[in-house]
């Protein structure tokens, strides 16, 4: 019996590679990769709770330190996002819902504080013009209008066969009413921007402010929003509407109610349409004088939700030309009339062709010695 000893591994090795075969260490990759599979699932995990949390971190943090909040003043950064049309950055949304009374109790005031008028003839108005030495080709040529109010238009317009000397009349009627409304915004609008500037305001000047917030229908108290709102109302446009509305001058409302620019109402005083249905309940607003309906009219497109457009454009007109061009703003006028386009392409022929933008930069003169010191 052979008695054997026992070979090492070594030694079998030694014989395996004398012989061509290779030997190699076991790898230990099942091991290796498990411990790098887990690290990467508790990362993961890691990484999940950490996003999870982070808001809930951050809302408990706000609510507990919201009593010691910086409140930032936003009046610019609102003024530009509503140039732009976005919507302003205000705590409550502006409503659309504002009280007519609110809007129009100034106009309501006009009327009872001038009820005792008396309409003037055509030919009454016409020689009082002469007397003035007011006429409409002196005026494109200086710039300045005689501040000569009319209450009524004289029934007799309609009579007048000229249609150049009609309209005309007409334009000598409304252009110092029109001129005396836009000169009583621009005084606001100079108050307003003189109250902003200071650090601190009296009483009165916070009262002024509060009653202005009412009168222009903004309910949040939004400055920039009362910026744009309080502004003029080209002098060519608001003609080439109360032309358009009248025709010039001779229309049924015009005479009887006063009624420059065919604004309806459903709660006050007007005049029923001809033809209306049982149904309707619409009438067009009257007025006992023409300056109150100009002031209503200004109004109207100063607050409606229907004329933002027209709003935001005028104020962009405002802020990088200084002036306002009529032309392009009627293409924002087209809400106005259930015509639409065709409105717009009415009022821009009326303005072209009685050159009505000459009277956009002319003047109404002062008529007491106090409005000459604020002008």
């Amino acid at each position: 019996m052979v008695n054997s000893k026992p070979i090492s591994i070594l030694k079998i090795k030694n014989i395996l590679q004398k012989k061509g075969y290779k030997i190699s260490k076991k790898h230990r990759f099942i091991s290796e990769n498990f411990l790098s599979f887990y690290y990467t699932a508790f990362i993961g995990i890691f990484l999940i709770l950490t996003f999870y949390t982070i808001p809930v971190i951050f809302n408990y943090s706000s609510k507990v330190l919201s009593k010691n909040q910086i409140v930032i003043n936003t009046s610019n950064k609102n003024f530009n996002r509503v140039l732009e049309g976005k919507k302003i950055i205000t705590q409550n949304e502006e409503s659309d819902q504002t009280d007519f009374k609110d809007l129009f109790y100034d106009v309501f005031d006009m009327d009872i504080s001038e009820q005792d008028t008396v309409r003037l003839s055509a030919s009454t108005i016409i020689q009082l013009f002469k007397d003035e030495n007011y006429n409409l080709k002196d005026i494109r040529k200086n710039k300045l209008v005689k501040p000569i109010n009319i209450d009524l238009l004289p029934s007799e317009i309609k009579s007048i066969e000229n249609t150049n000397k009609r309209k005309e009349l007409f334009i000598q009627i409304i252009l110092p009413l029109v001129l005396e409304e836009n000169k009583k915004i621009r005084l606001a609008r100079k108050t307003l921007f003189s109250i902003l500037n200071k650090n601190n305001n009296t009483q009165e000047e916070k009262n002024w402010l509060k009653s202005k917030f009412k009168q222009y229908g903004v309910v949040n108290r939004d400055l920039a929003t009362l910026k744009i709102r309080m502004d003029e109302v080209p002098v060519s446009l608001a003609i080439a509407q109360a032309a358009k509305e009248t025709g010039w001058g001779t229309s049924r409302f015009a005479q009887k109610g006063n009624a420059l620019f065919g604004q309806w109402t459903y709660s006050g005083e007007g005049i029923k349409p001809a033809g209306s249905e049982d149904g309707d309940t619409h009438k067009v607003m009257k007025f006992k004088i023409l300056k109150a309906s100009v002031r209503a009219y200004q109004r109207n497109l100063n607050t409606h939700k229907s004329y933002r457009e027209f709003r935001k454009v005028r104020a962009i007109q405002r802020d990088v030309f200084g002036t306002l061009n009529s032309l392009e703003l009627v293409n924002y006028l087209d809400k106005y009339a259930e015509t639409g386009t065709e409105y717009i392409k009415i009022l821009k022929k009326i303005i072209e062709q009685n050159k009505l933008m000459d009277f956009d930069d002319a003047k109404i003169l002062p008529s007491t010695q106090k409005e000459k010191n604020l002008i």
